[in-house]
């Protein structure tokens, strides 16, 4: 890398790698999905000291015992919403805030759950530091949806739950897309359920590993 290239051109290109090496050649085909990929600047959305490490094919800690999900497993949940400039998106799980950016960048609206308020604040400040002004985040049990917000053309659940939240599947629209890691909790059927005629068909997407989706209608705190 010559020595003269600033940290914006070198996390440009790493971003570049990226999408081209662990995510176009692994299957995704969404152009949109692809350039929001290569745009949103990842390195933002990780702790101060893992900078290094933002591009690479691998979750991140980023505190409270959560993490910033993979690249790929971002691009593959997120190419599964079908989203339209129009969509009205609900994201379970701000976590750092990545995973909104990366909505924001293909949906009309975004609205992010998060359970802890200091990773709603990092999220809030890590988005502002990325120039992405139109996702708002909520702290709330996610497990309950938002009801405000709905009905959503699409719901994203980043935390692994025995079963997909009632209320989620109530909260999502005719013809809605709900992406979500479902299983037990050391790994999980990442599913695709789209609702029709008032019910869901489901698709598994593969195989995952998330944190566990607590509250209400997920993992309680006795189960953990």
């Amino acid at each position: 890398m010559p020595d003269d290239m600033t940290e914006t051109d070198r996390f440009a290109k790493e971003r570049e790698r990226m999408v081209e090496f662990q995510i176009r050649t692994r299957g995704i085909r969404d152009a949109r999905v692809l350039a929001a990929m290569r745009k949103v600047p990842r390195h933002l959305f990780v702790p101060k000291g893992f900078e290094h490490a933002a591009y690479e094919d691998r979750p991140l800690p980023i505190g409270e015992e959560q993490t910033i999900s993979q690249p790929y497993i971002v691009a593959v949940m997120t190419e599964n919403l079908e989203l339209r400039p129009e969509s009205r998106v609900l994201e379970i799980g701000a976590g750092s805030g990545y995973q909104a950016a990366i909505l924001a960048e293909l949906a009309g609206s975004v609205i992010s759950i998060e359970r802890i308020e200091n990773l709603a604040d990092r999220a809030r400040k890590n988005l502002a530091r990325a120039g992405i002004t139109t996702v708002r985040i909520v702290v709330c049990d996610g497990t309950e949806g938002y009801p405000p917000g709905a009905p959503y053309d699409a719901i994203i659940v980043t935390a692994a739950s025995p079963a997909v939240p009632q209320p989620l599947i109530d909260q999502l629209a005719e013809g809605g897309r709900l992406v979500a890691p479902i299983g037990p909790r050391d790994c999980q059927d990442l599913v695709k359920l789209v609702k029709r005629d008032g019910r869901v068909e489901t698709t598994s997407l593969g195989g995952v590993c998330f944190v566990p989706l607590i509250g209400e209608f997920g993992w309680k705190g006795d189960d953990l």
